[in-house]
């Protein structure tokens, strides 16, 4: 790592809620070595599951190893900016690149670009300037070359043409692909070839006419006496028994009742047949060749004719005789070497180890081999170009993380878009399994999802997040259809579900869902209790009759008087509830009322809503990008309004109907919606305007009002009325 002081002037960009250095051009990309580690979004990614080019990225991890780490992005970096002559040629991603390009001063980039000269010729084209698409084809490159540094040399190679057949008859044994796409050899397959013909050929030569007891016939005559071994053998078996005790005669011949069992025609039941004695065993031990078992007939004449020709029977020495006969034989087969050459045959074999062409060809592997380095840099010709035109972008994706905030691009975890519930989401990453102990860092609303495609044979996991909508009816099973990048379609179901806010809105109404849901659950349950106790009373009550038993207990009016009773007084103390808060009530404005409710509501969801505040503060892709292998740096944050745009909600149209009569209902509705509007309204106006009289306005209920009787006030002209003393209550 670099610990020397910084002293390129990196520029820095607010992206996604958090600072980061702002890649403007390609000496930015030169310096990456100078970027403190501190500053990098990301410190490491994988190479597989990433919606970006897989050539690229197997490229850019020098290791190997799977993973993309800091030090390997610099490595290309200053690679890639050394060897060419304007490192902002990067910035545009293009996949051409002019041979001028190339930066001639550095002996890489010199290389490099005599080796884009040498593709160009291969491939017969007369251009200054050299594609992606004229690189990516090994086998169009170096077609028709002699050598192309594999190590590996084909028929093209040979300077004559018996030296190319003799390279095309290795081949033809074993092979190995050279890079011009042809089948060629190796020096170890070379070796071996040779080796192979010098075993064959001095196996060969130990086959002396004593190995061979029938000569030429030996190989058949082996193969006849195979055939039948095992059944002679059972056969002096049988004759043995019988001459050291007569009484197992029957036991050991023929059954007679399993032939007789067989049904249908006899020749057709040939195997069952063979399943008996080869012949008639006697205590002389005399196998007679003419009167053998049917289904074994043929194979014994056709050893008989090659092992003992004339002969009218066998003894059991006779036949010991014979199979000592090809001892011999046996031990040379086992001894047999170089048999992969053996179908070219003994003369053309001798012909190859009398020409002795093994160092010529030898040779030429090692011409191809001088080659290897040109070969290797027509290949990096190939990385040039795909550095060219991907590195940028990888940038932006691992420095910066800038593509997964740009409105017009997707980032290279995005796997593609997840549609469930009247919904669809772009935010979908492969993910190994669920792993909410992570996710649940993110604050986000994540579904996991299993996605499988028997069409392509492919399946994975994939972490959804949700970033706006209700989740009311999501949950664990729900199936769905995910869309990858290529527009292929998988059955998505979901597995497990990471629970976070997704709104301020959803979280307003959370609370009163709950009440509603537990208020459901009670009524549900109490009403299933309900039902089975009375099922239960209906049941036992059918059990009683139909046994004859006495009636049920009569009416007791006292007990029902009771409970109408109770019930009255559980009415009466709802009433008086209610009566209370009419009473606390009265003299409340209209707009006072509105505030209390408001307060009371506020008092109620306030705290879900200041909790998903924060949460949705803080909603981070760092860890859910943790559970796809990535080593996050900086925080990632999804604030509400760009979630919007991650997540899209289904809009529907304003439908008009066609039905006459579904129009009539929606006027019908529409009318009474609109009634029960204006009533309200009016009755609201009436109420302020009567709220409003006492300041000068005169209220339109005014008139509905009893008369008040005018008080004059008393003068010296008009007396006030003298008002009597007592007031009699006597009727």
């Amino acid at each position: 790592m670099n610990t020397t002081p910084e002293t390129y002037p990196w520029q820095f960009a607010s992206v996604g809620g958090t600072v980061r250095v702002n890649i403007r051009n390609g000496q930015d990309i030169a310096h990456l070595g100078e970027l403190d580690r501190k500053l990098w979004t990301v410190l490491s990614c994988p190479v597989e599951g990433l919606e970006f080019d897989q050539k690229t990225l197997q490229l850019i991890d020098g290791d190997a190893d799977g993973k993309i780490r800091v030090d390997e992005v610099i490595a290309t970096a200053q690679w890639l900016t050394r060897i060419l002559k304007d490192p902002d040629l990067l910035l545009k991603e293009s996949d051409v690149l002019k041979l001028e390009d190339f930066n001639a001063a550095d002996p890489d980039g010199a290389r490099l670009q005599a080796s884009a000269r040498q593709i160009l010729k291969n491939l017969g084209l007369e251009k200054e300037e050299i594609a992606l698409e004229d690189t990516a084809d090994n086998v169009k490159i170096f077609a028709g070359t002699r050598f192309n540094g594999d190590g590996i040399i084909t028929p093209a190679s040979a300077a004559d043409e018996a030296t190319g057949k003799l390279i095309e008859t290795i081949a033809g044994i074993a092979s190995a692909l050279d890079r011009s796409g042809v089948a060629g050899v190796t020096a170890d397959q070379i070796e071996a070839f040779y080796a192979a013909c010098a075993d064959f050929a001095a196996w060969q030569e130990a086959c002396t006419p004593e190995v061979l007891p029938f000569g030429e016939k030996t190989a058949d005559a082996l193969a006849a006496v195979e055939a039948v071994k095992d059944k002679v053998a059972d056969y002096f078996m049988r004759c043995k028994l019988i001459g050291f005790d007569a009484a197992v005669a029957g036991a050991v011949d023929v059954n007679v009742d399993k032939i007789a069992a067989i049904e249908g025609n006899l020749a057709a039941a040939a195997d069952e047949i063979g399943l008996q004695p080869l012949a008639k065993p006697s205590a002389d031990g005399k196998l007679d060749l003419g009167a053998v078992n049917p289904a074994w007939k043929a194979a014994v004449e056709a050893m008989a004719a090659l092992v003992a020709p004339g002969a009218k029977a066998l003894s059991e020495a006779d036949w010991a005789g014979i199979l000592a006969k090809f001892a011999p034989y046996t031990a040379w087969l086992g001894a047999k070497k170089g048999g992969e050459v053996e179908a070219l045959g003994l003369e053309c074999v001798k012909t190859i180890l009398k020409q002795d062409k093994k160092a010529a060809l030898l040779e030429l592997v090692e011409k191809d081999k001088a080659e290897e380095a040109n070969a290797l840099s027509i290949e990096e010709v190939d990385k040039v170009l795909r550095l060219q035109k991907h590195f940028y972008r990888f940038l932006n994706n691992y420095v910066v993380l800038a593509d997964f905030y740009a409105p017009d691009k997707k980032a290279i975890f995005q796997a593609g878009r997840l549609y469930i519930d009247q919904r669809s989401t772009d935010l979908c990453v492969k993910v190994a399994g669920p792993a909410p102990e992570i996710s649940s860092l993110s604050g986000m609303y994540i579904l996991y999802c299993a996605c499988t495609s028997e069409r392509l044979g492919k399946s994975f996991n994939i972490a959804a997040v949700l970033t706006d909508g209700d989740v009311d009816g999501l949950r664990e099973g729900k199936n769905a259809v995910f869309y990858d990048r290529e527009g292929n379609d998988y059955t998505a179901k979901v597995i497990a579900i990471v629970d976070n806010p997704i709104s301020i809105r959803q979280a307003f109404w959370t609370p009163y869902k709950k009440v509603a849901r537990m208020v459901s659950d009670r009524i549900d349950k109490k009403a299933a209790e309900k039902n089975e106790k009375s099922m239960a009373g209906l049941t036992d009550a059918t059990n009683t009759a139909a046994d004859g038993k006495a009636p049920a207990a009569p009416f007791d009016i006292a007990k029902y008087a009771g409970i109408f009773a109770a019930v009255g007084m559980a009415v009466g103390l709802v009433g008086a509830a209610l009566a209370g808060i009419a009473a606390a009530l009265k003299g409340i404005t209209f707009w006072q009322a509105l505030l209390i409710i408001a307060v009371i509501m506020l008092l109620i969801s306030g705290p879900s809503m200041f909790i998903a505040w924060r949460k949705l503060r803080r909603r981070d892709l760092g860890p859910v990008l943790n559970a796809n292998g990535w080593a996050i740096n900086a925080a990632s944050l999804v604030n509400v309004k760009f979630g919007k745009t991650l997540t899209s909600l289904a809009q529907f149209p304003k439908l008009t109907a066609v039905d006459p009569e579904a129009r009539k209902a929606q006027a019908r509705r529409r009318f009474w919606c609109w009634l029960c509007g204006l009533v309200v309204v009016a009755c609201v106006a009436l109420w302020l305007l009567n709220k409003l009289a006492p300041i000068g306005l005169k209220s339109p209920l005014s008139c509905y009002k009893e008369p008040v009787e005018e008080v004059v006030p008393a003068t010296e002209e008009a007396p006030a009325a003298e008002l009597p003393s007592e007031v009699s209550t006597e009727q």
